[in-house]
């Protein structure tokens, strides 16, 4: 039952997708959905990867991949983008100001900017991306490094992520690696996994070492500039 609670959650909270509708973060099931992350993203990954498929003969190409761009924002209600622009306006400001500024609910001229950006490197990588196949792993492996930041940084803020942090234990990350593990085997894609890994230690540490630790902001954050990077490793 708890898996099934979590895996809900998971999708959920990852997601706008109606999925049984699981909001409410008991007791024992928030680790169970972090265990989960990784694989809400390899089924996003593999819906955008379906939707190439039916559209790339009934549209010129650089229009798929508008689509695939609008589609992918819209699927995870631009939830990952908003914690990317939370986290650049708190980069940009004191060490002691910083929490405060990613709570405000305005966005600020610095992440606006970088997030616009941001957006237009991204959208720039899909339309010369021509592996669509491996975009399931793209979204798998970038989720997987917010369950691993979970585990192994220090969290600084309260809510959801503290009862995260604090019922994901060593068996749930076991299984969240074995099966992530299994799958980039299967797609052959050990190297985008190093890839992602650097990533985020990479930037972790750089928020660490900044704020004392993350938070879900620096979650979204973590997963947006992986997904940027491992879009550009397919490309190379």
């Amino acid at each position: 039952m708890k898996i099934f609670q979590g895996f809900s959650l998971a999708f959920n909270m990852l997601t706008i997708i109606p999925f049984f509708r699981v909001h409410d973060y008991f007791k024992g099931i928030n680790g169970y959905s972090a265990m989960f992350y990784p694989l809400v993203g390899f089924v996003l990954g593999t819906l955008l990867y379906l939707a190439h498929l039916f559209l790339h003969d009934i549209f010129p190409a650089a229009h798929v991949s508008v689509i695939i761009f609008a589609l992918w924002v819209g699927l995870t209600g631009a939830l990952h983008l908003d914690g990317l622009s939370d986290t650049i306006d708190g980069l940009f400001v004191s060490k002691e100001r910083a929490l405060e500024v990613m709570k405000d609910s305005h966005v600020g001229g610095m992440g606006m900017i970088f997030t616009l950006v941001f957006l237009l490197l991204k959208l720039s990588s899909l339309m010369y991306l021509e592996a669509f196949y491996l975009l399931p792993i793209v979204l798998m492996l970038s989720r997987l490094n917010a369950t691993l930041a979970i585990y192994f940084y220090p969290y600084i803020s309260s809510g959801v992520g503290a009862l995260l942090k604090v019922e994901l234990n060593q068996k749930l990350l076991f299984i969240t690696l074995l099966y992530t593990l299994l799958i980039t085997l299967i797609f052959t894609s050990f190297v985008a996994l190093v890839v992602s890994i650097l990533v985020l230690l990479f930037t972790a540490q750089l928020f660490k070492n900044r704020m004392g630790g993350l938070n879900g902001d620096m979650y979204g954050f973590i997963i947006e500039l992986s997904e940027l990077i491992l879009l550009n490793y397919m490309i190379i």
